[in-house]
């Protein structure tokens, strides 16, 4: 399905800043279908058309009543005889009503044409669509919901709504059905919603609300006075013991005078509840991280001391690979002790990797530069704590057999990785100038402890793929799937 601005810029005059205000109705018009209990319908006149043709640019159900309008609507073409009261609505440029069929159906509606300016220009038409045989009874909440959507619906028509302004729509945004305030000129309470008296209980509030102001039941006006200066929206979050509740100021506005506000308020307790269970599962998640680095380069510690005691070359060779590798899931752990969640930035694991190998050829005769270019992306924790280990051996490997050293200062290379994120895979390649790989080798029948690990890790932890070949020296080409970062379960 097409997006607005597509079908504005296909079948429509509207572009720039106009269509930006059509944007803007769209995103922040939910608050009205539900106002109303009805179906919302923008539409903007075809090109060229004189008004005779519209097409549907967005559409909106209400969550307080039934829809007209299972089906989207949105690209729809209607012409004067489907809707001529659309056709009049547009030529008059001022609100009309009356009835017409359902479009695409037999039923009647009741219809309302809302004008859409800005700037004085007439850009578009709201109709607001509502079944004329509804079950729903009319009482104080409806009338007052009514008449406050007559208010923006004015407000529509003279240009002063949606604001000048783009906003930013949270997840947690109040909505009508969490609860609203209809606040006078006077900045006093002309009604409450149930839900918003429920809200106002729960933060121990249980004064009779009408013709009563803010300050009155404990509230900060500051919020109020400042949406109804700026004329703009304000939202604002209010803690009262454990409870918490968010509000969002909205004015309004006559002519360019405000003249009262909706107050949306919507009960986040259980929200911050979790969110403040979730800041303190992650610190305990990076506290687990941050001691099992300490663990680990405790036992690399021990294992250095152990191997200097030894006389055996072999033996201390072993220790000391054996503690590199340690070191090596140490550092994603170290940065895993540093992040949110159990995702790493991978990149930053690559740099201390090459430092932990380059401590092992620190000798005047060996001269080895170590390249890393690209950028592989956040990993989980899983994904990045083999692939640590699988990068340091290859990286380690490079060193060990890929030079030959014939004599004082004859070891000049360079080591080289690349990092690469393609769709759902991270690539990598690790390659040398050095000697490159005997005749009929294949690392599947590879000996080595070293490639052996490499091997294992790639094909059976991280399900992936490993090639070994000669290319002015040997590279490795490895290929990883990423798996979605697990979640934490609260």
């Amino acid at each position: 399905m097409a997006t607005l601005p597509e079908l504005a810029l296909l079948n429509t005059t509207i572009d720039g800043e106009d269509l930006a205000h059509l944007q803007r109705l769209a995103g922040s018009w939910r608050m009205l279908a539900d106002l109303c209990f009805s179906d919302l319908l923008l539409l903007a006149p075809v090109a060229g058309e004189e008004g005779h043709r519209f097409v549907v640019l967005a559409q909106v159900r209400p969550t307080t009543g039934q829809t007209l309008y299972p089906v989207d609507m949105v690209g729809t073409v209607v012409d004067e005889v489907e809707r001529p009261l659309v056709t009049r609505g547009w030529r008059l440029a001022e609100i009309v009503e009356g009835d017409a069929s359902v479009l695409g159906g037999k039923e009647r509606a009741r219809l309302q044409c809302i004008p859409v300016r800005r700037n004085g220009q007439l850009l578009a038409l709201v109709t607001r669509e509502t079944a004329t045989t509804t079950g729903r009874r009319h009482g104080e909440l409806e009338r007052y919901y009514l008449e406050t959507f007559d208010r923006f619906a004015r407000m529509i028509a003279e240009g002063s709504f949606p604001f000048g302004r783009d906003e930013v729509v949270f997840e947690d945004t109040p909505r009508v059905g969490d609860g609203v305030m209809v606040i006078d000129a006077d900045a006093r309470i002309r009604f409450a919603s149930p839900n918003a008296v429920s809200s106002l209980h729960r933060m121990g509030i249980h004064a009779y609300t009408t013709g009563l102001r803010l300050s009155e039941l404990g509230f900060e006006e500051g919020s109020l006075a400042s949406a109804t200066r700026a004329m703009l929206p304000v939202t604002e979050e209010i803690e009262r013991g454990e409870t918490s509740i968010l509000l969002r100021v909205i004015p309004l506005l006559d002519r360019g005078q405000s003249v009262g506000a909706v107050i949306l308020l919507r009960d986040v307790t259980d929200l911050r509840r979790r969110d403040r269970m979730l800041l303190s599962k992650d610190a305990t998640i990076r506290e687990i991280h941050h001691r099992v680095k300490n663990n680990l380069q405790t036992i690399a510690a021990l294992l250095r001391l152990q191997g200097r005691r030894l006389r055996s070359p072999e033996a201390q060779q072993a220790i000391e690979e054996s503690e590199r590798r340690i070191r090596s899931i140490a550092i994603v752990h170290e940065t895993l002790s540093r992040e949110a969640g159990d995702v790493v930035a991978f990149g930053e694991i690559v740099r201390p990797l090459v430092r932990i190998v380059e401590e092992s050829v620190a000798s005047p005769d060996a001269k080895i530069r170590f390249d890393v270019a690209g950028d592989a992306g956040d990993l989980p924790g899983e994904i990045a704590t083999p692939l640590a280990v699988v990068l340091n051996e290859l990286m380690q490997n490079a060193v060990d057999h890929a030079f030959r050293r014939d004599g004082p200062g004859a070891v000049d290379g360079r080591v080289s990785v690349q990092l690469a994120r393609r769709g759902d895979n991270v690539v990598i390649d690790v390659t040398d100038n050095g000697a490159g790989l005997p005749e009929d080798f294949s690392i599947d029948r590879a000996k080595g402890l070293g490639l052996s690990i490499v091997h294992a890790l790639v094909t059976s932890e991280l399900g992936g793929s490993i090639e070994m070949y000669d290319d002015g020296g040997t590279r490795v080409h490895l290929v990883i799937p990423v798996r979605p970062a697990r979640t934490v379960e609260v």
